[in-house]
């Protein structure tokens, strides 16, 4: 039993651990190439759509 309650320690741990990590990455910002390549991605999608 005592590995029980040890194992779920541990999980609830590791679970704390990727939440933080994972909110601490929605808070940062997106390089300015990401935003970059996401506008060139929706200016072909826009003409793409204009040419059908």
């Amino acid at each position: 039993m005592a590995s029980d309650s040890k194992k779920s320690r541990v999980e609830q741990q590791i679970d704390e651990n990727l939440k933080r990590v994972y909110d601490d990455a929605m808070k940062d910002e997106l390089p300015d190439r990401f935003l970059d390549l996401i506008a060139q991605l929706r200016a072909k999608e826009g003409a793409e759509k204009n040419d059908k």
